[in-house]
């Protein structure tokens, strides 16, 4: 016991008298203040071993995240501000933690957090002032330094001043390193030191070090891999082999080699050995964001941006869409999306064979599964990327801008007469049968007013495209089939604009334009043309919308998670299916019983008289539901598919220029695109029928159906 404490003693007073000196500051004794010198007032010094920092305890370090598709093994791109990712002791190979303390402490696991021979040596030699000034920082010591400078919590300002070149920084630093000896075991520290440490190239911690220089395990290293890493810890910006000094890092290994014999670590041959291997690098680079995914799977980076914009908008990964950003940058979190590399890679296939990626417009298409709002693919006929295009041309062929899910300066496109399933539905929920008969003119005089080219005396006016096949007496079967404009136009008018636009909303069409906004809220009542699709949308909240009928009503928020879990393997609370039920099953099954007959299906009714893309049915070899819908002047074309597994949504539209129409030609295309998706969505799945609307609702009037 008075041996304990005499070393304690003088552990102090060393610490005390000659903190000054250390790590190469030119200090003398006579610098620090007398008390020190005399030992007096040694315990408010060291100071009290309760004040010790918990960032000491538990490094909170910048961790990086990893994203993978639905396989959770597949490598999306990862997000981090420090490469790095913490390993057990136990991962890593015992000669490299042998090489670390070799090269930077050899007497570790022999002094208490302050080595006072060193501190002694340092002293003298720098006093002599005949050769390169020595340091004295420990491993320890070394490791405190490591986490104040690298706590994510702190502003830069207080990462300087914890780590300041000055006496009350180093005394400091040696009153934690002997307050931290006491709470933790050497390998404990020794752990905290190999994951916080920078090795160069951008590698933090042995577990990036070792796959940025050699593409491996830190368990698998070998004794020559081992003391080259443990080299570059003493200058690791210029003598990384990959972008630094590679002879320089080789002499390095040799010092590291010479210490661990010194060490009695390893006999004389096995280092002469290891000092002759060439320098055996294999390095590979953790991809860094969106604009990192490989470019084998460029078109994954338009889903990837989705998700940091979801990300962004979760309240579980901080308070601001900064702090949420941050968080996913130094959360070490793994993340498993919804993407299916398989849906994703026949998805992006057929949206190249109807346009390439320098054609003016673009096919943006999206895959939701219904009942869960899992997104399954995301692609377009662009390369994701910061690359410079041609004059005059903002997303063509390289673009960040969000053109399947919209975002930003993306409002979206019109969508047309697939807008029809909303006003079918607000006239289902008010208790109108899908029976509901009205003798369609060519044109049909609303009392919505207007101005410009479709006004009638100052009220909307609209017309059916193809006179006289869609004229006549229609019920909401072969109205949606044939897309009869004025039949739903005045089905708008029986239930009110504002309903349509609200059902809108509720199934997840979110309104981005501007004006489109403005109207929902302020002049919703007088919107009558909403109901043909003259708002803006993505192929995204399409699907999702249309996924809300085929799931009975069920809408899912889209989402582009499967699991996240913290640095620590705990789950994490968001992204998981948020569902709600927001229409009444009656009124959704009797939508996707009128939804059949635009693709060539049949309603449990046999009431379907045609469609518009009638070759769906026949090619897909199962039961299917959807929509077409064309813009005023074929400006925009849509296509909306759905089973009861999954819901498939395509817009071509030319992003750069809204006045460029596409053709109706292009609709075909996008239909056996959307088929071509859907075979390949449900390679797997069973074959499913839809469930069919009671008798009541597909022909008898009621009252209101609730469903929200």
């Amino acid at each position: 016991m008075i041996r304990t404490r005499a070393r304690n003693r003088l552990d102090k007073v060393v610490t005390a008298l000659l903190a000054g000196l250390l790590a190469g500051l030119a200090l003398a004794v006579a610098a620090l203040p007398a008390a020190l010198v005399l030992g007096i007032g040694v315990q408010s010094t060291i100071g009290s071993y309760a004040q010790l920092p918990q960032s000491l305890r538990t490094p909170p370090t910048a961790q990086r995240s990893n994203l993978y598709a639905n396989d959770g093994v597949t490598l999306i791109t990862s997000f981090y501000t420090e490469n790095r990712t913490d390993v057990r002791l136990a991962e890593v190979a015992p000669m490299l933690r042998h090489a670390v303390v070799a090269a930077e402490d050899l007497r570790f696991y022999q002094h208490r957090g302050v080595d006072a021979r060193a501190v002694l040596r340092a002293f003298t030699a720098n006093q002599r002032g005949d050769g390169p000034r020595q340091g004295a920082s420990t491993l320890t010591m070394q490791y405190v330094r490591n986490v104040l400078r690298s706590d994510p919590r702190l502003t830069e300002e207080q990462r300087q001043a914890a780590t300041e070149i000055s006496t009350g920084r180093k005394l400091q630093e040696m009153r934690y390193a002997l307050a931290l000896e006491r709470e933790l075991s050497k390998d404990e520290i020794l752990a905290g030191y190999l994951n916080i440490a920078y090795f160069g190239a951008g590698a933090y911690g042995v577990g990036a070090a070792s796959q940025r220089f050699f593409s491996k395990s830190p368990r698998h290293l070998t004794l020559a891999e081992s003391a080259l890493l443990a080299g570059l810890l003493q200058s690791p910006d210029t003598d990384e082999p990959i972008h630094g000094d590679a002879e320089a890092a080789l002499s390095r290994r040799s010092y590291v080699l010479d210490q661990l014999v010194a060490a009695g670590q390893v006999t004389a041959v096995d280092a002469d050995r290891a000092r002759i291997e060439p320098l055996r690098l294999n390095p590979s680079e953790v991809p860094n964001d969106c604009t990192a995914v490989s470019a084998q799977r460029n078109d994954w980076g338009f889903f990837c941006d989705w998700f940091t914009r979801w990300w962004s908008t979760q309240p579980a990964f901080g308070a601001t869409p900064q702090e949420r950003q941050r968080t996913l940058r130094q959360g070490g979190f793994r993340i498993v999306t919804t993407l299916d590399p398989t849906v994703q890679a026949a998805t992006q296939t057929e949206v190249l064979r109807v346009y390439g990626v320098d054609h003016p417009h673009t096919a943006p298409t999206a895959v939701v599964e219904p009942g869960t709002g899992r997104v399954l693919a995301l692609a377009v006929n662009r390369r994701y990327g910061v690359a410079e295009n041609p004059a005059g041309l903002v997303n063509r062929p390289h673009t960040v801008n969000q053109l399947v899910a919209g975002g930003g300066d993306i409002v979206g496109y019109q969508a047309g007469s697939t807008f029809k399933l909303f006003t079918m539905l607000a006239a289902l929920e008010a208790g109108l049968p899908l029976r509901t008969t009205f003798d369609a003119p060519t044109q049909l005089v609303t009392g919505w007013k207007i101005t410009g080219a479709n006004s009638c005396g100052g009220f909307w006016c609209p017309s059916n495209a193809n006179p006289p096949g869609q004229n006549g007496p229609r019920t909401m079967w072969d109205a949606f089939g044939l897309s009869v404009n004025t039949y739903f136009a005045w089905l708008a008018g029986q239930v009110g604009a504002d309903r349509v636009v609200a059902m809108a909303e509720r199934l997840g069409i979110v309104l981005r334009a501007e004006e489109d906004a403005r109207l929902a809220r302020y002049g919703a009542r007088e919107w009558g043309p909403f109901t043909l699709g003259v708002a803006a949308t993505t192929p995204l909240d399409l699907a999702g919308a249309y996924a809300t009928v085929a799931a009975d009503g069920m809408h899912c928020e889209p989402t582009p998670v499967l699991s996240v879990t913290d640095g620590t393997g705990r789950p994490v609370a968001a992204g998981g299916p948020a569902c709600k039920q927001v229409l009444d099953t009656e009124v959704a099954r009797a939508a996707v019983d009128a939804a059949r007959c635009p693709v060539g299906d049949q309603s449990m009714y046999a009431a379907c008289t045609g469609g518009t893309a009638t070759t769906l049915r026949a090619k897909l070899g199962r039961p299917v539901a959807g929509k077409t819908g064309s813009s005023e002047g074929y400006g925009t074309e849509t296509v909306v598919a759905f089973t009861p597994q999954v819901a498939v949504a395509t817009m071509a539209a030319n992003p750069d220029d809204p006045g460029d129409p596409v053709g109706l030609a292009v609709q075909s295309r996008l239909v056996d695109l959307v088929g071509q998706v859907l075979t390949t969505s449900l390679r797997h799945e069973p074959v499913r029928d839809f469930v069919p609307p009671g008798a009541v609702t597909a022909n008898q009037v009621t009252g209101p159906r609730v469903g929200n």
